[in-house]
């Protein structure tokens, strides 16, 4: 399965935002143990940093931190046709619209958000970290 993990998904495991951040992080490790194919954008990478850099103050400790997601998480481009196509969605939030675009585009299975609300109207499905967590955890036999 190829996922792409939303921004507050990202954010949640590396500030240990409560109570979000258990799921989170075991997204990580699922990720690190490829029971997934995970995807983030290039877009969410430049958000990351901003948001990483708050915390840390460093430049140099926020590219390890992002030097360490882009070994856990393929990047996916942004285009100008998942831009455009996002303008005819039917979905409510245009950044939401172009995130579908470039899932749907690149190959991917669903999207991983806390937001599932912000995708009701998605073309592509989205799974909650604790309903994904679910689906792709193995099973012992």
């Amino acid at each position: 399965m190829r996922a792409l993990i939303d921004t507050c998904v990202i954010v949640d495991a590396l500030q240990i935002r409560n109570p979000f951040c258990a799921d989170a992080q075991k997204i990580f490790l699922a990720a690190a143990n490829r029971w997934f194919d995970g995807c983030i954008t290039a877009k969410a990478s430049a958000d990351i940093y901003y948001l990483a850099h708050r915390t840390t103050h460093s430049d140099t400790e926020t590219r390890k931190i992002l030097a360490k997601l882009f070994a856990l998480y393929d990047l996916l481009d942004t285009t100008a046709m998942d831009c455009r196509r996002a303008i005819s969605s039917k979905m409510t939030d245009y950044e939401n619209a172009v995130m579908v675009e470039t899932a749907l585009r690149s190959g991917c299975d669903c999207i991983v958000t806390r937001n599932l609300e912000g995708y009701k109207n998605a073309s592509i499905h989205s799974y909650s970290p604790s309903d994904f967590l679910r689906l792709i955890t193995p099973t012992e036999e």
